[in-house]
């Protein structure tokens, strides 16, 4: 009976993810704003909450994490990921300036204390690698000159997390400096470890990866590809950087197979993943806390849009796809979830999960909305502001910025070369 029931439950989810799928097509609209208002409607608190699936559901939604951040890392080689760190890490330290202070400022003024200003900055801070890879998919930017700039903005905020994490983890705890000297230390062993696998032997990854037979490459992929994110995940390091290096690593034909065959497993599982998202989320709690999380989520929205503007604009890409690369930002998702998760289960403030919860469910809608229309409304505003006068022209010069290697050649004026 409880099999039937399993069934009957999963079988409506993947039927209803479907059709909202195929509106949100016809409305040539991102999917992910739909998936989440189901997952809160059958979710703790919903008008009809589900029982015997939810176990494997959030099974699938954590494998939907993983094969998002390895459809990403596919999509990019080491040389890539180097270049563009070493020339991006001044974004890294203006995008942590400017999104982590606002959570870390709330919290002080909600009069919560030190420690949960450090987790309200992280929740604040990162962005949702899931979503906005998701939303590049879905918008078919993948291709575009700035989707290197954001990527490498999300590599950096992903990375900072194996430092992060463990630091919150003792502070939540009140471990000594000892202790928590020690989990920092293997976070980053394991960090940088997989990294330097992933630059220095991607070559003999992908040769041992390598197959002539679909099936047998989809699943040595997969395999190494969840057994690498469990072990980084058990040695205090996100499973999703583990996952994205992997995909990093492997590279030529391995790539591209994995890619294909792999794709639509990405589909499915990352909409459970959003599913999954809003099960989780009793929608009583959100009123109390609903304010603060919209001015919260006003005020970063805005920092987000700056830091991507900023970023592209220093790696030569014109406005069109600064303004672009801003508004792809702005989504939160996972990690945030994550950071106040720890946060409840210490008991360190009740309101910090209600909050952190409405703030993600705010802006994981609205990022692929910003996603889509900022650089459209800035080229409109622009255009109101050339109507009432003359205004000086931006120049639109271009830097060489590394491309994805699955990456298709666009046409470029010199008015536009995003």
């Amino acid at each position: 009976m409880h099999s039937a029931v399993f069934l009957i439950e999963f079988g409506a989810i993947l039927l209803g993810l479907g059709l909202l799928g195929r509106f949100a097509g016809r409305l040539r609209f991102s999917p992910i704003p739909l998936y989440l208002l189901a997952g809160l409607a059958f979710g703790e608190g919903g008008l009809l909450p589900l029982g015997a699936s939810e176990e494997f559901v959030a099974i699938g939604a954590e494998i939907g994490v993983i094969l998002l951040l390895l459809m990403l890392g596919l999509e990019y080689t080491a040389s890539d990921l180097v270049s563009n760190l070493k020339t991006q890490y001044p974004a890294g330290l203006v995008d942590a300036t400017l999104n982590a202070l606002p959570g870390a400022l709330m919290a002080l003024l909600l009069g919560w204390g030190p420690v949960a200003a450090v987790v309200l900055a992280g929740v604040t801070w990162v962005s949702s690698s899931g979503v906005i890879a998701k939303v590049l998919g879905d918008l078919g930017r993948l291709g575009n000159r700035e989707t290197p700039v954001v990527l490498s903005i999300l590599v950096l905020e992903d990375l900072s997390m194996a430092v992060y994490l463990p630091i919150v983890t003792a502070l939540l705890a009140g471990s000594g400096l000892a202790a928590g000297s020690v989990t920092l230390g293997i976070a980053l062993g394991v960090a940088g470890l997989v990294l330097l696998l992933a630059v220095r032997f991607g070559r003999h990854i992908s040769r041992f990866v390598s197959s002539d037979d679909p099936e047998k490459l989809l699943l040595v992929v997969l395999g190494l590809t969840l057994l690498v994110a469990g072990v980084a995940q058990q040695l205090q390091v996100s499973a999703a950087v583990g996952a994205f290096l992997v995909g990093i690593a492997l590279s030529g034909e391995v790539a591209e197979g994995a890619h294909h065959l792999l794709s639509p497993l990405r589909d499915l599982f990352a909409a459970v993943f959003f599913v999954f998202f809003g099960l989780h989320t009793n929608p009583a709690d959100i009123p109390p806390v609903l304010l603060p999380a919209l001015a919260l989520a006003a005020v970063t929205t805005l920092t987000k849009i700056a830091t991507g503007y900023w970023a592209a604009k220093r790696a030569g890409i014109s406005a069109k796809g600064r303004w672009r690369a801003g508004g792809t930002l702005v989504a939160r998702g996972e990690f945030s979830i994550v950071i106040a998760g720890l946060a409840v289960t210490a008991g360190t403030e009740a309101s910090l999960g209600p909050l952190a919860t409405a703030y993600v469910l705010i802006l994981v809608i609205l990022g692929p909305l910003t996603a889509r229309w900022t650089e459209p409304l800035a080229r409109r505003l622009v255009a109101m502001r050339r109507e009432r006068g003359p205004v000086r022209e931006e120049g639109a010069e271009v830097a060489t910025v590394p491309g994805p290697r699955t990456a298709v050649e666009h046409r470029h004026d010199t008015a536009d070369p995003s």
